[in-house]
């Protein structure tokens, strides 16, 4: 069977500095006509950044969508002009951590929402570290710390920390016997 739904129109929502918003009707593979609303986002990069005390680099910071500080490896959206997701992980690492690796690693590629968000987010491993001042956005603040890996697995596990680019990069190491 084909699982296809085929655009039949698009009406813009909104165009902001992070998100398209569109409103599509498709087509669906029964014929029916149905809604659907998307929310396009450029991408973005999460780092599973590991030290030679098999530490693992963590962010805290507020995040608004949900009223909360939220626990995560470092990360970032794509900017315009990063043709390859490797650079904007170097680069977010940099400026999150202050810390640059000479060894990377592609943990693979992560969907968050697929039901509404048309958002890929690009994993990576990051090892053999070296660290200079980090220079985080102007609008960024950030608590930094560095947790064992082990530790980290347990809290994923656990459910104490439930941001999925980290939960997901985590199991990855884990599983590839990081």
């Amino acid at each position: 069977m084909d699982l296809t739904e085929r655009t039949i129109s698009r009406r813009d929502v909104y165009n902001g500095r992070i998100l398209r918003l569109h409103v599509d009707q498709v087509s669906l593979p029964n014929g029916a006509v149905a809604s659907r609303e998307v929310a396009d986002h450029p991408g973005g990069v999460g780092i599973l950044a590991l030290d030679d005390q098999r530490r693992v680099a963590l962010v805290r910071q507020y995040r608004y969508a949900f009223s909360r500080v939220v626990t995560e490896i470092p990360a970032g959206k794509l900017e315009i002009g990063d043709g390859d997701p490797l650079a904007a992980a170097k680069r977010e690492l940099r400026e999150e951590m202050g810390a640059t690796a000479r060894s990377w690693q592609s943990l693979g590629e992560l969907i968050p929402s697929p039901g509404c968000y048309g958002e890929t987010l690009y994993l990576y491993l990051a090892r053999e570290l070296s660290f200079e001042a980090p220079a985080p956005d102007e609008d960024e603040f950030l608590e930094r710390e560095w947790v064992p890996l082990e530790e980290l697995l347990q809290r994923c596990v656990s459910g104490a920390l439930c941001d999925a680019k980290t939960v997901a990069a985590v199991l990855k190491a884990v599983y590839l016997g990081i």
